[in-house]
């Protein structure tokens, strides 16, 4: 690495040390925008030599991320960008944090991936899915399969590990790449109801899903059920997933599937991945005033709907907490998609900023609610002894921070 890289990356460090001391953030964002002003190219030298793995897609990337870290982990150091910050400020951040490993797992916002591809050299691109989400910001889901599908043209030395069940995704994958399908499943239909090359009306049945133009899903090389995964070569061993939800599970199938890719046994990385209990706050319990409080991130339709499931028979006392700051988008018209129905029976709170616009959802949905705008108060006014809070993007960071100072 040239001087003007070292000095690139020592000012960022710099920066981001200054920030933690000074109680203003975490320091990645800033110290990573301060290496890459200094040295425009330096995401690409960070990554020379290592054996790079991008993950990318709507919902998932943040808890596949960490559970291929994970299962990396067990052959060496892994770099990645674990706090979520999926720009390339975070991910220059999290490779200047360890410049030596040999493997490095980022999780990439999919709008910044095109970008990435053409600076990074990526043994492995994870194709989660993809739905709608903030659509202020991140636009349609035709226009992401278009600017995936040109920027991986330009990479076809790179092995794509996708999800079958996506027809978006499967529309993203350029002709002729080299790729590894990992069923995942989904319960959301919503945004490929037609064909996403042609437009026609898909068919489905019994969780195969074809076009007449041609486009069709492909014959996974891994999936899962209640008693396992299934591999290449009839591959099959048991699944244990800390993580609730079908979703993780197949979330831990792709981590499996990708470190399968760089050898390594199929015995350390299920034993890695069961070891994952919590990422980044997601899906963590904690006690507060007198209650057992999970905490559970929505951001979209897709994600929310997802998660409603993890909440079935349950019956937990249930918080939502709704922000419309830029992170988290500030068109809230994706709260009319979820199916909020599902709730009828529970004890639920609506917070945020945003609390009167999902209380307006929740009253077509026929849930009875009530309204207390401050996340604070809503926690403080609680009755039962467990209770499951959903929050999005902003909410949810402010509540992880909140109660970390609280303990």
């Amino acid at each position: 690495m040239g001087l003007r890289a070292r000095a690139a990356v020592a000012a960022g460090n710099l920066t981001a040390a200054v920030s933690r001391a000074s109680g203003m953030g975490a320091g990645s964002i800033i110290g990573g925008r301060v290496s890459l002003a200094l040295d425009p190219h330096l995401l690409t030298r960070l990554t020379a030599g290592r054996g790079v793995v991008v993950v990318t897609g709507t919902n998932g990337k943040t808890t596949t991320a960490a559970l291929i870290a994970a299962a990396l982990g067990t052959a060496g150091r892994v770099a990645s960008n674990t706090g979520g910050s999926n720009m390339l400020d975070g991910l220059v951040a999290a490779l200047t944090r360890d410049r030596q490993a040999p493997h490095a797992v980022l999780e990439v916002d999919e709008l910044h991936v095109p970008q990435v591809l053409d600076s990074v050299d990526p043994a492995v691109l994870v194709l989660l899915n993809l739905t709608r989400d903030q659509l202020d910001r991140v636009g349609e889901v035709a226009h992401l399969i278009t600017t995936l599908r040109t920027a991986l043209v330009r990479r076809p030395g790179c092995l794509v590990v996708a999800n079958p069940d996506d027809p978006a995704v499967v529309a993203a994958v350029p002709d002729g790449a080299r790729v590894v399908w990992v069923a995942t499943g989904s319960s959301w239909e919503h945004d490929t109801v037609v064909c996403p090359r042609c437009a026609q009306v898909l068919t489905r049945s019994d969780g195969d899903w074809w076009c007449g133009c041609g486009l069709r899903r492909p014959v996974p090389d891994w999936r899962f059920d209640e008693s396992g995964f299934t591999g290449p070569g009839g591959a099959h061993g048991p699944l244990v997933v800390a993580l609730p939800g079908l979703f993780n599970r197949a979330n831990a199938t792709v981590a499996l599937a990708v470190a399968d890719a760089f050898g390594v046994s199929l015995g350390r990385s299920t034993t890695a991945v069961a070891a994952v209990v919590q990422v980044s706050g997601r899906y963590r319990q904690v006690r507060h005033r007198g209650h057992d409080v999970r905490l559970l991130l929505v951001k979209n339709p897709a994600g929310a709907t997802e998660m409603l499931g993890v909440l079935a028979g349950g019956t937990s006392e249930l918080v939502l907490v709704v922000n419309g700051r830029e992170a988290d988008g500030r068109d809230l018209s994706w709260v009319w998609d979820v199916p909020f129905e599902q709730l009828a029976g529970r004890r639920v709170t609506v917070a945020g900023e945003r609390a009167s616009d999902v209380a307006v959802r929740l009253g077509h949905a026929g849930v009875p609610h009530r309204v207390v705008h401050d996340p604070w108060a809503a926690l403080a006014g609680l009755t039962e002894p467990t209770v499951d809070v959903l929050a999005n993007y902003t909410a949810f960071r402010d509540l992880v921070r909140g109660l970390d100072r609280a303990r």
